[in-house]
């Protein structure tokens, strides 16, 4: 896994490039670059090789910082709605 298979087009490189870029450009590009991330690839070890190569050095960079909680498991979705949802709980209707 090379460095151009996992940011194709160049986003997280040119991110490191931009002075003065914010956090939330980064989460912006974060996004983009998430989203063209080839499927065979897990983002978790794609950010990790990202991390090791732009990361060292530019510890204080916002897009390292967005690499970093990139790197935190959401854990498994839980269904969120339906009629507990609306009257709290799984009490029997009265």
């Amino acid at each position: 896994m090379t460095l151009d298979d996992i940011d194709k087009t160049g986003l997280i490189r040119e991110s490191y490039a931009i002075e003065g870029i914010s956090d939330p450009e980064c989460r912006s590009i974060f996004v983009d670059w998430a989203l063209k991330l080839p499927e065979a690839m897990t983002p978790k070890a794609a950010i990790e090789r990202l991390l090791a190569h732009y990361g060292v050095g530019n510890e204080d960079h916002p897009m390292t910082t967005v690499l970093k909680e990139g790197m935190v498991d959401a854990g498994t979705p839980k269904r969120r709605g339906g009629r507990s949802a609306r009257v709290g709980g799984t009490q029997d209707p009265p």
